[in-house]
């Protein structure tokens, strides 16, 4: 005999998130950003990832779901934690894909940059886009304002001056941002000869897609090729915040293209924020690690710390902006030395 039409509504509501999550995920990454600050500007990019990833790692099996890391920290052998495929949680519902980066610019964190941020996000499992073999994507993002205008395929200089038309200024008072990689040469070209401005980043794409959908922020759009894993993360963060992000997988080399056309993947399709992170019900976080222009960083004063995130709910549209101040003494007695 199946279940009754309640049984089965019964089902599905335990299969879906039902409560805020993003309140419970704000600890996460605020125990992330908190360990890996004490190794801010010291030079070891690979020891402030491990510290981020431990102390994510231990604060997260502390949270009520049944998780499944969709984009982590790599496959199995790369990663003994945060790896693609594990399971996190105490195991009950709601059954949640999850996203993370623990330490998005870990170069930044080492070199004490600006602009580190932990990361989460949360969604319906089976909701969040597998990047499979395709490590970067062709990307783009803006505001609400400015989100039908977003078009991959529409030469660059064009899109800047529609986007400046559309705001009522000049296409000299528009700002790019794109990471100063050289594949982006003739991209910078073309937006500087267009009369635009660009502001260069040496790495963290979430935190460029924040960047370029906040109220707060004087850039108008995110443009380049970054990260697909962030893509995924940065989507998730736009179904609360608003705006849009569309994206095409690239393929770095033949041998990458031919991996990603056998595994059934549209190499011309332009995927928007939908299509990587399709759920209803998703929550982000993110805790700045190092001061930036969304967030601010780590501060430390005598035995205590402050931390600022961005705690958001896709299902009601809550963004919320966290400050909070820890007793170092306190979180040390509970889970050791994790935040120094």
């Amino acid at each position: 005999m199946g279940p009754t039409d309640q049984e089965a509504g019964t089902a599905r509501s335990a299969a879906k998130p039902d409560r805020n999550l993003a309140l419970e995920l704000v600890r996460v990454t605020e125990a992330a950003a908190l360990a890996s600050a004490r190794w801010v500007g010291r030079g070891d990019k690979i020891a402030a990832d491990q510290a981020a990833v431990d102390a994510m790692r231990h604060v997260l099996d502390s949270v009520s779901m049944d998780g499944t890391v969709v984009i982590g920290e790599g496959e199995k052998d790369e990663a003994p934690m945060l790896y693609n495929g594990e399971r996190i949680g105490d195991g009950s519902p709601p059954t949640v894909d999850i996203a993370v980066d623990p330490l998005e610019g870990t170069r930044l964190c080492a070199l004490g940059m600006p602009s580190a941020i932990a990361v989460i996000a949360l969604a319906e499992r089976g909701t969040m886009f597998d990047p499979g073999p395709c490590v970067y994507m062709e990307k783009m993002a803006g505001g609400e304002e400015i989100a039908d205008l977003l078009d991959l395929d529409r030469p660059l200089p064009e899109t800047l001056k529609l986007i400046a038309e559309r705001k009522g200024g000049s296409v000299g008072d528009v700002i790019v941002v794109m990471l100063d990689r050289p594949r982006h040469e003739q991209a910078m070209k073309e937006v500087r000869e267009a009369g635009a401005r660009i502001r260069l980043i040496t790495d963290g794409d979430v935190s460029a897609s924040l960047l370029a959908v906040s109220e707060r922020s004087p850039v108008d759009l995110l443009w380049g090729i970054g990260g697909t894993p962030e893509g995924v993360i940065s989507a998730a963060a736009l179904k609360s915040m608003g705006g849009q992000l569309i994206g095409r997988l690239w393929p770095r080399d033949d041998e990458e293209r031919s991996a990603a056309v056998d595994a059934g993947y549209d190499l011309d399709r332009v995927l928007t924020a939908d299509d990587l992170c399709s759920g209803d019900d998703v929550f982000f976080s993110a805790t700045g690690v190092t001061d930036g222009d969304v967030l601010q960083g780590v501060r430390y004063r005598g035995p205590g710390a402050t931390t600022e995130s961005l705690v958001m709910r896709s299902r009601s549209g809550t963004v919320r902006r966290v400050h909070a101040r820890h007793d170092r003494s306190k979180l040390r007695e509970i889970i050791g030395e994790r935040y120094g």
